[in-house]
Parts: structure tokens; C-alpha cells; sequence
């Protein structure tokens, strides 16, 4: 049994559904995020190792790097059948970004989804020491603390949602929600993006699990569990994506991409291939906009990036095929020999290469439909030339809208809205462009990745 200090603690032990082992150089902000706060006072990483095997977690892997160890296991077909594809990505994803219409229940993943976090709480028993600090990340991992609170670990143990948190009333719609939801008070912080979400997820302890709230602001359960709520916006390596983009020049790719657009400007949108990001309504906004302003035909291109991913659920499949066609409809009706409008590619880029596109690019177009943070909106600004930056289009829909105001926030679903946007961008003159800029790249230093995840850090070990 552990037993958490309060004085002080020693390791962290980082907690997520995957582990970006050492080798994998290209990950994303969260990954060097996560790796930089363990690097700091030594540490753990633990969780899936992306592999496949006949059983799930025979054995634990482990493999030491400096300050850091890694720790991963293997899930069995069946296990990341129902834990991943299933629950995780058919049930609580649509959910959480306000799709109920794409809600996918079944007990089988359900059960597949419990037993996984009872598997990773049973293997992070003789991983945690007895003054080490836990921090798990996202909605995979969501009743890990209750479990591990069962097996009689007292440690402190923090929670982070990368998405987005509906209302109660839509939680609610979700079958055995409280059983669920209720152990998120097994947590001591619960870290969220936007205000917006901490108050869904007060309101639904209030309403719904009867909870109370103390006068310091922390929530009591029926059950005696207290636990804080609390709004921590994650940031991205403001001066690393900087420097980055400054030094796009170096790529080769880089040249080639402003060497094939002749003088156009670009629009640039990268995502990873999801019903959540808007792509099919983001693709009408451009189509109208070609439609109502024939001047701009061949002196604009856009640049999608989607990268597909979970290609075993069929709604990823289903979205794939819409953007190929409408991309194809938009091209067939617009193209001219020396003009392609829309550049649709299904393949991922190296952040160092992506910064150069960035700021190649007139607008940066960052449209979903729900998003918890949205780190390409952020990483766009900062890839800006300070002396000719661009212009970021903002859904008001991303938790990156509460911080980056400065941005022309749009509703994704109006094509018109963001057509016009998009012609306001693209004609925005140089002394708006830089002020808009500035304001927002204030915003990023201030609040980039290391004080997202001090700050949190700092809150769970008071």
C-alpha cells in the first residue's frame, strides 16, 4: 500500500493511454510537454505501448533514459478492440464533442474500457512509490484513480481532460454516466481547459451526484470524496515553434511549397482526419468564398494537411470519402490548367516542417466543430513573421477562442461567416495584421507549455 506525503513528493508518474517512447522524436507539444516536467525532478511514463499481443500485459517494458523511465505494456485484439476503438473512441469521444448522434454504446466495450484501467491500475501498484505525484491525462483513463484508490494508493492524483466537456445535460445521456463520471472524484485536481468546462463538470457533480461545494471551492461527494475543479489552458513551446519557423528556410520542402504557389496566397488548415474539426463545412466556406469573389481565383490556394487516424471505426472511414469528393467537386468546378484551389493531402509532417508552412501561409484556417484547445491555432501565430504575419481564422468552438480573441472567431457551421472571414483575412492590411499578431503572441508567451503544466503541477502538490 502507498501512502502519499503532503510535505513534499518525489517522482512524477505521468499516466496516458500511449507513451512516446524516446526514439519517436516526431510528437506532439503534449508529448515534449510531459517528457520536460519528468526530465525536471525524474520520473515515470506510463502506459500502452501501441503494440498488439496475443494476451493483454503479460509483462511490463521498461526502458530508462537519463532522469526518466519509461514503462509500457501491450494490449491483447480483444482488450484494444473494445477498450480503444470501442469505448473510448465510439462512445466517450463523440460524446464529449457533442455528437450524440454518433454515440456507439455497448456493454462489451464498456466492460473492455474498465478492464483496461483496472489492468494499468493493478501494474502502476508496485510502479508508484510512496511520495510520488500522479498525473493522468484524458478520457481514456477517466475511473484510473478510483481503482487505484481500491488497491489502496493514497497518493496525490491529478486528472487531465484534453477535450472538451459537455453539459449535464448531455452527459447524462450516456448509459451508467454516474457510475463513470463519479470517480472522477477519486481525483484531488481535475485540470480543464476553458471555464466553460469546469462548470459543466460543477454543474453535473451538483445536479446530478448530489455533491456540495465547499466555500475553498472544491467539491464533497455524498460519498465524503473532496476534490477542485480548475481551468488550466495548455500552451505550446512558444519560442521553440518560433525559432522553428524562423528557420523554415533551411527546408527544402519549405522552398518547393512557395516556389509551386507563384505569388499566391495560402490558406492552411492541418488536422487529423476527424468528424470533430469541421473539415466538410470548412471545405463549403472556401467553395463559397471562391463563389463570391471570382477575383480571388488563382490567387489562392488552400492547403489541407489530414492525417487519418483511427481507421477501425467506420465514421473516420466515412469522412475521409466525403472530403475526397468534395475536394474533387470544388477542383472540377474551379480548377484552370495553371490552378489548383484546394491541395487535399493525407499524410503527417514533422512539427519543424509544418512551422515553415505556417508561415508561408496568409491564413491560417483552424475551424472545428468542438476542440478542446486546438494547439495548430496556437502554433500557427507563433510560426508568424513578426514583420508580414498572417491572419488566423478561429472557430469560437476551440478552447484556444478564449484565449486568442485577437483572431477573426467564427461559427464553423455558417459558410457565409467564414467566407467572409477568409476574404477579410486575405485583404487585411499589413498595420492590422501585425497589431492582431502581437496581441496574441503576448498571449502565448505569457502562457506557454511550461506554465501550463507548472501551474498545474504546482496546484495538485499544494
Amino acid at each position: 500500500m502507498n501512502v502519499g506525503g503532503d510535505a513534499h513528493w518525489n517522482r512524477l508518474v505521468v499516466v496516458s493511454n500511449r507513451v512516446a517512447l524516446p526514439e519517436q522524436t516526431a510528437t506532439g507539444g503534449l508529448a515534449s510537454a510531459m517528457r520536460a516536467a519528468l526530465q525536471e525532478r525524474g520520473g515515470l511514463w506510463f502506459g500502452w505501448s501501441g503494440k498488439i499481443a496475443r494476451q493483454t500485459a503479460e509483462q511490463v517494458h521498461r526502458l530508462k533514459d537519463g532522469a526518466v523511465e519509461y514503462a509500457t505494456i501491450d494490449l491483447s485484439r480483444a482488450d484494444h478492440d473494445d477498450f480503444y476503438d470501442g469505448f473510448a473512441n465510439r462512445t466517450l469521444w463523440p460524446l464529449l464533442h457533442y455528437r450524440p448522434d454518433l454515440v456507439d454504446y455497448s456493454r462489451r466495450h464498456l466492460a473492455g474500457y474498465l478492464r483496461v484501467n483496472s489492468v494499468f491500475a493493478d501494474h502502476l501498484m508496485s510502479l508508484i512509490g510512496p511520495h510520488d505525484l500522479v498525473w493522468v491525462n484524458d478520457f481514456h483513463l477517466i475511473p484510473l484513480a478510483a481503482m487505484l484508490r481500491e488497491r489502496g494508493v493514497r497518493n496525490r492524483i491529478g486528472f487531465f481532460l484534453h477535450t472538451p466537456l459537455p453539459a449535464a445535460s448531455l452527459l447524462i445521456t450516456l448509459p451508467h454516466h454516474r457510475e463513470l463520471l463519479e470517480t472522477l472524484a477519486s481525483y484531488d485536481l481535475v485540470g480543464l481547459h476553458t471555464a466553460r468546462d469546469r462548470r459543466a463538470l460543477e454543474e453535473y457533480f451538483l445536479y446530478e451526484i448530489d455533491a456540495t461545494m465547499r466555500r475553498d471551492g472544491r467539491l464533497r461527494t455524498h460519498a465524503g470524496r473532496i476534490f477542485r475543479a480548475a481551468v488550466f489552458p495548455i500552451g505550446i513551446d512558444t519560442r521553440q515553434v518560433a525559432d522553428d519557423a524562423s528557420h523554415a528556410d533551411e527546408h527544402e520542402e519549405i522552398g518547393q511549397l512557395r516556389t509551386s504557389l507563384e505569388g499566391r496566397a495560402l490558406i492552411i488548415g492541418v488536422d487529423r482526419l476527424d468528424y470533430s474539426k469541421g473539415l466538410a463545412e470548412r471545405f463549403q466556406a472556401y467553395a463559397r468564398l471562391l463563389e463570391r469573389a471570382p477575383e480571388l481565383h488563382r490567387k489562392v490556394s488552400f492547403l489541407q494537411i489530414a492525417p487519418p487516424s483511427r481507421g477501425g471505426v467506420p465514421e473516420y472511414r466515412q469522412i475521409r470519402r466525403e472530403l475526397e469528393r468534395s475536394a474533387g467537386h470544388i477542383n472540377g468546378m474551379y480548377a484552370a490548367p495553371d490552378w489548383v484551389p484546394i491541395r487535399y493531402v493525407n499524410s503527417s509532417f514533422p512539427h519543424t516542417l509544418l512551422s515553415g508552412y505556417y508561415r508561408t501561409a496568409r491564413v491560417g484556417l483552424v475551424t472545428p466543430l468542438r476542440d478542446g484547445m486546438n494547439l495548430v491555432a496556437k502554433e500557427y501565430v507563433a510560426s508568424q513573421d513578426p514583420d508580414d504575419p498572417g491572419v488566423l481564422v478561429l472557430s469560437r468552438f476551440a478552447g484556444a477562442a478564449q484565449e486568442l480573441t485577437d483572431a477573426l472567431l467564427v461559427n464553423p457551421a455558417d459558410t457565409e461567416e467564414v467566407a467572409e472571414a477568409l476574404q477579410r483575412a486575405l485583404t487585411m492590411p499589413l498595420q492590422e495584421r501585425r497589431a492582431r499578431w502581437r496581441r496574441m503572441m503576448d498571449v502565448l508567451e505569457r502562457h506557454d507549455v511550461t506554465a501550463w503544466r507548472t501551474a498545474f503541477l504546482g496546484r495538485l502538490a499544494e
